[in-house]
């Protein structure tokens, strides 16, 4: 079986950099700055799931009786 973490190994660390214990007042980050950085990465689309390019997404033609009108409509 596993040994106990004792309770200094179990404080939880920065998500941004991972060095310091975290604040309560910025969880689960622990500072404005590290909380600043994450923020900074998801406005400028720093993080991303993987998959096909929404320009390809676009392509595809819509189900048919979705609602639309055809040009011959």
């Amino acid at each position: 079986m596993s040994q106990p973490v004792p309770p200094e190994d179990r404080t939880p660390k920065c998500a941004q950099c991972h060095k310091k214990p975290v604040s309560a007042q910025y969880r689960p980050f622990c500072s404005k700055r590290c909380a600043d950085v994450d923020l900074a990465k998801w406005l400028n689309e720093g993080y991303a799931i993987p998959g096909s390019a929404a320009e390809d997404a676009d392509e595809t033609p819509p189900p048919a009786g979705s609602g639309e009108m055809s040009a011959d409509d």
